[in-house]
């Protein structure tokens, strides 16, 4: 399978390439002989509507418009969460797989990041209900060394004799392993029990990434061991963090018995050439493009690893990249071995970004809480008991065993009727996709439905303009300046507005009336919601606002009881870490 319009794009740019710039390479593909593609779902779902201003759904009809009616095109879904970063209702699971039958989808590659079977269940039967092929997947890694209790073949074995078990409707299997971490021996081993324990002809494939500098050899493993199918990429997104490339892998196996769908290295060589033309102008991350040493230290994903140093680079942390990497080793240890792929890659990061920034279990990510509380389903292993005790006092949440489908379904706000009296109050046509695009993206999600969406794509020509014209003139905006060693993230208005200096440290060098006490932002983002207003009396601990930053939403509370004096933002504004956002006496 030919992962460049999805997994490749995800790997190496973070999902932000806009449909217009890679169609043309999608014709020169199907020209090579290529007939199976991943083509949508996934992170490359939301990611066009959050960064792109595009239309997942629009693009999807549009590729299959250009490959034709035989091609296998193919989607990825996350269980119970489908393309959601949360656990979705049964009407959300549905209405995805009807929308994504609708536009053009073949296959739907179906995994969840806990391995819980229980996740798998009604996804798995809702494909293959709407008509959809459905390839079943365990999710693979390797442990941080001296870490024990699972991702060893035998606990693969007892999550495939689970599926066996379960009844889950199913067409193909797939072992996925995203960051790239299983050793080969354990990947021949693994592809070797399960084609003994599969029946007869069921169609057993590998996805893996190049990130750890194994994945050829993983791939020629499994290979051997029995495996139908790989997943393989097209240079400038392929290696690194992405899948091998096509190329590479036709070298690799020459002179064996292996027959990678009659390619010929002629047609690729021309596909790789129009694609690279296609991409030129996209700024590489050279992040991207590495062989990392560390990563089965600390596992993350190809996907999610530059999604995040996107990020990063957005809100101006970068610098903090490799502590943060080095932090998710002790995150992954304690929160229950759930595998490296989203949303738990997310997660993984989330919190060691915290732990990094706000000081070891400070500060728990949202996501992170509630997968070691319980309500994502169930982890291989159980968490470290006192980080479910802080999570729990941080979340004001209790542990459950309830199945996280069942805690969905009792949700009002994952109903179809919850987003559909959204978008009738937001006066947005009532069509399926509508409905689906809201549910899954929020409120990202209705301001593209209104047409507003956020344009936050990376190419090296703006890059160019961007530097020339801030030489010239440097307007409004947020600068960091350094006064004799000393680092401070300012704010510059024209006129008279009133301008912030923020130290290095947090400490904001503005004055505030007599016993104000200033709210800060905890880290760089955007303003996503104003809850509070001035001159509202709050309590210690009352959300003033809630922040977006690197897809957490992050509430900004009160430090003491009083009168909201101020909020010197305004929704959509950008914030650095210490910015005084509100002032309250």
């Amino acid at each position: 399978m030919d992962t460049t319009f999805r997994d490749g794009f995800q790997s190496v740019f973070g999902g932000r390439v806009l449909m217009n710039d890679f169609l043309p390479a999608v014709e020169a593909a199907k020209m090579a002989g290529i007939n199976h593609f991943e083509f949508g779902g996934g992170a490359r779902f939301q990611s066009l509507y959050f960064y792109l201003r595009e239309d997942a759904f629009e693009m999807m009809d549009k590729f299959r418009s250009i490959v034709g009616e035989e091609a296998n095109l193919q989607t990825l879904a996350r269980g119970v969460n489908t393309v959601m970063l949360d656990t979705g209702s049964k009407e959300l699971i549905d209405l995805h797989a009807k929308m994504f039958k609708k536009h053009g989808t073949t296959t739907v590659r179906n995994f969840d990041a806990l391995n819980d079977i229980e996740n798998l269940k009604y996804s798995g039967e809702r494909i293959r209900h709407h008509g959809l092929k459905h390839e079943v997947v365990i999710t693979m890694m390797d442990l941080p060394p001296g870490c024990t209790g699972a991702h060893t073949v035998a606990f693969y074995e007892e999550k495939l004799r689970d599926i066996l078990d379960s009844g889950i409707p199913y067409d193909s299997v797939c072992f996925k392993d995203a960051s790239g971490t299983s050793n080969p021996q354990k990947v021949y081993a693994t592809i070797k029990m399960a084609r003994k324990l599969l029946p007869e002809g069921t169609h057993l494939r590998l996805h893996t990434h190049e990130t750890a500098g194994v994945s050829v050899s993983a791939y020629l493993a499994a290979l051997e061991a029995g495996a139908d199918g790989i997943d393989l990429a097209a240079s400038p997104v392929s290696g690194g963090t992405s899948q091998p490339d096509i190329l590479t892998m036709l070298h690799a196996t020459k002179g064996m018995h292996f027959d990678l769908g009659g390619l010929e290295i002629g047609k690729i060589l021309t596909y790789e050439k129009e694609l690279q033309g296609c991409l030129e102008d996209y700024f590489l991350p050279q992040e991207a493009t590495r062989v990392s040493p560390i990563i089965p230290f600390s596992p993350m994903p190809g996907g999610a690893l530059t999604a995040n140093t996107q990020m990063m680079r957005d809100n101006d942390m970068m610098d903090k990249f490799p502590a943060v990497i080095a932090a998710m080793q002790k995150v992954v240890e304690k929160g229950g071995y759930g595998t490296s792929v989203t949303p738990v890659s997310q997660f993984y990061f989330q919190q060691a970004l915290n732990n990094v920034v706000h000081g070891p279990w400070k500060v728990i990510a949202p996501g992170y809480g509630r997968m070691v509380l319980g309500y994502f389903g169930k982890t291989p292993v159980a968490p470290d008991p006192e980080i479910v005790k802080i999570a729990s006092e941080k979340l004001n949440l209790l542990p459950t065993k309830e199945k996280a489908l069942d805690l969905a379904n009792a949700d009002p706000e994952k109903s179809l009727e919850n987003w559909i009296q959204k978008l009738k109050e937001e006066k947005i046509a009532i069509t399926e996709e509508n409905i689906f695009i809201a549910a899954a993206c929020h409120e990202k999600g209705i301001a593209f439905l209104h047409g507003q969406g956020e344009l936050n794509v990376r190419k090296i020509s703006e890059m160019k303009t961007d530097c020339k014209e801030e030489n010239k003139n440097m307007g409004s905006g947020n600068y960091t300046v350094i006064v004799d060693g000393q680092k401070f993230s300012v704010q510059v208005a024209e006129g008279d507005n009133d301008i912030q200096v923020v130290a290095v440290d947090g400490e904001s060098t503005t004055k505030v009336a007599d016993g104000g006490v200033s709210i800060k932002a905890l880290l760089p983002g955007s303003v996503w919601k104003i809850v509070a207003t001035v001159g509202q009396m709050l309590q210690e601990g009352d959300v003033v606002m809630i922040l977006e930053s690197m897809k957490m939403e992050i509430d900004v509370v009160a430090p003491k009881a009083g009168i909201l004096q101020s909020i010197n933002v305004a929704t959509n504004d950008k914030v650095i870490e210490g910015q005084v956002v509100a002032v309250i006496g």
